[in-house]
C-alpha cells in the first residue's frame, strides 16, 4: 500500500524554533552571530519614507507650469511647516500677489516646471523588528535581518487576528472543555496570554481587552462573534494587521469547538512561562497559521524531530497517529487512527475515496476520508 500523507498543525512540548526576522527595507542590523536577545529585544531597525504628497500649484496660483520654480519661497530640500508660504507670485505692478501656503509638513522633494507640481514628503517612519522568540542569534543577514533559534514548546492555531504579542501564559480554565465566559477573565490577568477551553463569546474578548491582556487563546468561537468584535466581516484575506487590543487565536475552529485535550494539558504544563504569539493567517496559497511560542530553559525535555518552525507541516498517516477532522459533520473532533482500509469506499454523497477509521476520545469509530483530517503534529 503507498504511504498516506496530510498536513497537519505542530503541537508539541520542545523543538528548535527558528525565526526569520526581516526588516522590509534595507536598514540596520543591531545585533551579532552568538548574541542572547530577549523577545522583545529590537534585532533591526529601518525607516520608511514618508507620503509623498503632490501639490499642483499651476492651478493653485494660475500660472503656467514653466512659471512655477521662480515663485518658489522655498527649493528642494527644504523643511517646510504647515502653514509655510511655499509660493508667491510677482502679481500686477507688484499688487495682486497670489500665495500659497502649505497645509502639510515635510521636506520638498521635487519641483517640476512641466507639470507645475511640488511634492513634499512627509517625515520618515521608522520601523523596528523584535527577535520574537527569546534565544540566540544564528546568523545575520547584513542589512536585512536575523534568524533567531531557540528550544521552545510550540503550538499553531487553526485562525488568529492580531499581530505579535507577549506576556506569560495564564491559565482561565480549569478544563479543555470548559467555556470560556467574561466572569473567568480578572484584572490581574493584564498583559497576560490568557489560555480558555471550549468556546470564546465575543464578551470574553471585549473583557480581555478591557483589562489589557495581551491575547486570549480558546478553542473556539462563533463567526458571528468574531464579526461583532471587528466590526466588519473579516472574509479569506490574511490577518494579523487588525488593531483591536489584543491578539485572539483558536486552536481548533469555528463553533462550540473544546480545545484538545493535549494541547490544553501542554498549555498548562508551561503555565507562569512567558510566551510569543502571533495571530497572522492565512488560508489559501503559502499557508500561515497563528502560533505560541514558549521558550524552554532546561534540557528535560527530548527535542522534537522538526528542526525549525514551518506554519504547515506534513505528515505521514499511520495507525496510532493523533488527528483532527476538518470537515463537517464530525468538525473538530479529536482521535487516532485506528485503521487505513487501502481500497477506495463508496461515501454518502455516493462518491469513492481512500478513507480512514478515526478512534475517537469518546471510544466511537469514525470512518472519514483521509482529506478530510489533519495530523496533530509534534509528538505530544
Amino acid at each position: 500500500m503507498a504511504t498516506a500523507y496530510t498536513p497537519g498543525l505542530q503541537v508539541t512540548r520542545r523543538m528548535r524554533y527558528r525565526a526569520r526576522r526581516v526588516l522590509p527595507i534595507a536598514g540596520d542590523v543591531l545585533v551579532s552571530v552568538g548574541d542572547h536577545v530577549s523577545s522583545q529585544d529590537v534585532v533591526a531597525r529601518t525607516e520608511l519614507p514618508g507620503d509623498a504628497t503632490p501639490i499642483n500649484l499651476a492651478n493653485q496660483l494660475a500660472l503656467a507650469p514653466a512659471d512655477v520654480p521662480g515663485c518658489m519661497l522655498k527649493q528642494e530640500g527644504d523643511r517646510v511647516a504647515a502653514g509655510d508660504a511655499l509660493a508667491r507670485t510677482k502679481g500686477l505692478f507688484g499688487m495682486f500677489r497670489g500665495e500659497y501656503r502649505t497645509k502639510v509638513a515635510g521636506v520638498i522633494e521635487s519641483i517640476s516646471h512641466v507639470t507645475g507640481q511640488v511634492i513634499i514628503r512627509g517625515a520618515s517612519i521608522p520601523v523596528e523588528v523584535r527577535a520574537f522568540v527569546t534565544g540566540e542569534i544564528v546568523d545575520v543577514m547584513p542589512g536585512e535581518g536575523v534568524l533567531v533559534e531557540a528550544d521552545v514548546s510550540f503550538v499553531q492555531g487553526i485562525f488568529g487576528i492580531g499581530g505579535e504579542a507577549f506576556g506569560p501564559i495564564v491559565m482561565a480554565c480549569h478544563d479543555h472543555t470548559q467555556e470560556f465566559v467574561p466572569d473567568l477573565i480578572t484584572n490581574e490577568m493584564r498583559g497576560a496570554v490568557i489560555i480558555g477551553g471550549a468556546r470564546m463569546p465575543g464578551e470574553t474578548i471585549r473583557r480581555a481587552i478591557a483589562v489589557g491582556a495581551a491575547a486570549v487563546v480558546s478553542g473556539g468561537m462563533d463567526d458571528a462573534d468574531l464579526k461583532d468584535v471587528l466590526g466588519y466581516d473579516l472574509g479569506v484575506a490574511i490577518t494579523g494587521t487588525e488593531t483591536i487590543g489584543l491578539t485572539v487565536i483558536i486552536t481548533e475552529g469555528f463553533g462550540e469547538i473544546a480545545m484538545a485535550r493535549q494541547t490544553f494539558e501542554l498549555l498548562a504544563s508551561r503555565a507562569g512561562s512567558a510566551a510569543a504569539v502571533n495571530g497572522a493567517t492565512q488560508i489559501r496559497a503559502g499557508v500561515l497559521r497563528p502560533e505560541i511560542v514558549i521558550p524552554l530553559t532546561d534540557e528535560s525535555e527530548p527535542l522534537s524531530d522538526h528542526a525549525s518552525s514551518t506554519t504547515h507541516v506534513a505528515g505521514v498517516l499511520q495507525k496510532g497517529t493523533a488527528v483532527r477532522i476538518i470537515r463537517d459533520p464530525n468538525f473538530g473532533v479529536i482521535g487516532k487512527v485506528a485503521s487505513l482500509p487501502p481500497e477506495p469506499r463508496v461515501l454518502g454523497s455516493g462518491s469513492k475515496a481512500r478513507v480512514l477509521e478515526v478512534a475517537c476520545e469518546s471510544g466511537d469509530v469514525l470512518v472519514v476520508p483521509r482529506a478530510n483530517v489533519e495530523i496533530i503534529g509534534g509528538g505530544l
